[in-house]
């Protein structure tokens, strides 16, 4: 199952880190997406790796300041976010699947957290 933590409050401009332990997955061969849904709004994708390809794909809002990685010797995906803006906001979720598609797409995905509260504000 995928458990998400890190989510909390911060101020416009922070950092924080968010953490996706993937137990029982193959992060090797499996494609990873993070995602958000703000109040009011579809959920998003933020950033991804698309396993057929190995490409990571983030949309231009975030691209810069939202980063991810893995450790695959401990099961666990990570998205390091700077310079947050109020925009941020939402509930972040990790996914896994068997990406061969756009892999912001939420379709791409079987496996999904149940999320991690992210709020920007000042």
């Amino acid at each position: 199952r995928l458990v998400e933590s890190g989510g909390g409050l911060v101020q416009p401009g922070g950092s924080l880190r968010l953490s996706c332990e993937a137990s029982g997955f193959n992060l090797w061969s499996s494609g990873i997406g993070w995602f958000r849904q703000a109040p009011g709004k579809e959920r998003e994708g933020v950033v991804c790796l698309n396993s057929a390809s190995g490409d990571l794909k983030t949309p231009d809002s975030v691209k810069g300041r939202l980063v991810m990685s893995k450790d695959n010797a401990k099961d666990v995906v990570y998205l390091d976010m700077d310079n947050l803006k109020p925009e941020d906001t939402g509930l972040y979720y990790c996914a896994i699947g068997k990406v061969v598609g756009n892999c912001l797409g939420e379709n791409e995905y079987e496996d999904w957290g149940q999320g991690t509260q992210v709020t920007v504000s000042s």
